[in-house]
């Protein structure tokens, strides 16, 4: 080895397979450095030459400041909504075609084909019989409202092992004491039991005033709240244009309007999935993409406002990771801040040779592979709640194709009782 030194500069082959990147090895003569060994090192760099960057797909490593309990410069939320179960909340994002709704025990998801989804739970204060139920209801006069429970807390296991055993074991829902009858059986695969049409009935009723809701398995009680029903089914109505139809959960004295007045499904977009080819345009293997570090984060931070707020890690000595998506565009990733319990990595678009012309897709990026590049982050430490968005690569841009979160942290279960999404697309892959 002639010299143990380590380089900050970036020499990237044009000609070189760089599909899938978020670590890299560095190879000089015979002897090979992980990220860890080029991190620590703040040895001079200026007698290395012909570094070539290798790059291989795993997830990237999280580092970051700690973030607000929701995120709304990258329009993702955090889902810490228990501390604010108290208060009214109310979102709407994707330029109101789809919002997100907080009243004290409740939430409602609405996403962009109109379809919303309201989530109970137990009241905040009540951890150790932990239960939500899920009511989704798509756009149009016409349409029904499914119903779903998930029983979470110290119950939750035997509990599952019971209704596992077969029909014999099933969820009572009770109202103000009077028994409802048995939930459909118990799914494995989908961790919850289907109501009835008539429980769906009962419990719409009473939720839209005081009520005493209890679930029962055997001798164990889980009792829904009620608090912040009647509003989350309000904003439901309002985003399907429900209000005055006969339709609607809550219902005026007189109805005003027909149910054909009452906004139809929106159509999901479609998005041309289109796999990241590591082909570049060059003949000649010998030209390279060559910056330094330093370069390539004054490059990046031209791309965003604050980048020392949303980004304070860009120009550490943590290595950039770069991949190609096709005869012309890269990929260039950084790691940008670090909290307690969440981290998020910095992405790049950029051409491979003058105008560089980089885009910002997010700072919160937590993986990629293959043009596929995801964002999960906890509500808080435990996990009981999380916020996920994903893009996709379509040939010359990232977009957007998933944003949901998994509803309020109340111990429902590891990574969240639900999918309560904001944005869907339908994906076609091309080959």
């Amino acid at each position: 080895m002639k010299n143990n030194n380590y380089i900050n500069d970036m020499s990237l082959s044009r000609g070189a397979d760089l599909t899938g990147v978020s670590r890299s090895v560095i190879t000089y003569d015979d002897n090979k450095y992980d990220d860890n060994s080029y991190k620590d090192s703040a040895q001079s760099n200026k007698n290395l030459k012909n570094i070539t960057v290798k790059h291989y797909s795993e997830n990237i490593p999280k580092k970051i400041k700690e973030q607000p309990t929701y995120m709304i410069k990258n329009k993702i939320l955090l889902p810490v909504l228990a501390a604010l179960s108290t208060a009214l909340f109310s979102t709407t994002s994707m330029a109101s075609t789809s919002t997100e709704f907080t009243s004290q025990d409740w939430q409602v998801a609405c996403d962009n084909t109109r379809t919303c989804r309201l989530a109970g739970y137990q009241a905040e204060n009540n951890s150790e019989f932990p239960v939500s139920i899920l009511l989704v209801r798509r756009a149009g006069g016409n349409a029904g409202v499914d119903g779903k429970v998930k029983l979470g807390g110290a119950k939750d296991s035997s509990s599952k092992a019971l209704m596992q055993l077969g029909n014999r074991h099933r969820i009572s829902l009770f109202i103000n004491d009077k028994d409802y009858g048995e939930t459909k059986p118990y799914s494995a695969a989908a961790g919850n039991a289907e109501l009835t049409q008539a429980q769906v009935t009962a419990l719409l009723e009473a939720l839209t005033k005081s009520s005493k809701i209890t679930l029962a398995l055997r001798n164990s009680r889980w009792q829904l709240s009620d608090k912040g029903a009647s509003a989350a089914m309000l904003k439901a109505d309002e985003f399907q244009g429900r209000v005055g139809t006969s339709s609607a959960f809550i219902k005026n004295n007189d109805v005003t309007k027909s149910d054909d007045s009452v906004l139809s499904p929106k159509t999901a977009p479609v998005l041309r999935f289109i796999l990241p080819s590591a082909k570049s345009n060059s003949s000649n293997d010998d030209r390279k993409f060559v910056m330094k570090s330093s370069q390539l984060a004054s490059l990046m931070k031209s791309t965003m406002k604050d980048a020392d707020s949303v980004c304070p890690n860009l120009s550490d000595k943590s290595p950039w990771r770069v991949s190609r998506l096709n005869s012309k565009q890269l990929l260039a990733q950084h790691d940008c801040w670090k909290g307690a319990y969440n981290a998020g990595a910095g992405i790049w678009v950029l051409n491979d040779s003058k105008p560089y012309k980089p885009t910002l897709i997010t700072t919160n990026a937590t993986g990629y592979d293959k043009g596929k590049l995801t964002s999960v982050q906890k509500g808080r430490g435990i996990g009981d709640c999380m916020s996920k968005t994903d893009w996709l690569w379509t040939g010359r841009a990232f977009e957007k194709s998933h944003e949901s979160t998994t509803g309020l942290c109340r111990l429902i279960e590891a990574g969240g009782a639900w999918q309560l999404p904001t944005y869907v697309t339908e994906v076609k892959v091309v080959r």
